[in-house]
């Protein structure tokens, strides 16, 4: 007779891996928060953008692209991380935008090592 039932044996392998799956979950730098906000109808065009992490980032490794509404890109200067913390991202933006739907695609790497990506779109309401 063994000595672990089947049932058992699948609760055993759901729990090691669910304990390995949460041990790499934090090892990335995920996006918190995000100015302009995800989904945000801002009343004027922002001078630059926020991006804030959950871990600490390589900067020479991390970025942004921003398209407009056509998926064109839209310039912006060099992203930098903020004075006062190693996990926020600034990127100013080189001109006014215009009003539209604009998607930052950004790609970040974890002072640790690991790659996260993501975009998110806001858009900018006629004046």
């Amino acid at each position: 007779m063994p000595i672990f039932s089947s049932t058992c044996k699948a609760a055993a392998i759901a729990a090691l891996l669910s304990i390995s799956m949460a041990g790499s979950a934090f090892a990335h730098a995920h996006l918190k928060v995000e100015v302009p906000a995800h989904d945000a109808v801002v009343a004027s065009a922002p001078s630059s953008l926020r991006l804030e992490f959950s871990e600490a980032l390589e900067i020479a490794f991390s970025g942004v692209a921003l398209s407009d509404a056509s998926g064109n890109s839209v310039a912006t200067g060099a992203a930098a991380l903020a004075p006062d913390s190693n996990m926020v991202l600034l990127v100013p933006l080189s001109g006014r935008l215009a009003p539209g739907v604009y998607t930052v695609a950004w790609h970040a790497l974890s002072r640790d090592g690991h790659k996260t990506k993501g975009s998110y779109s806001f858009t900018v309401r006629p004046g």
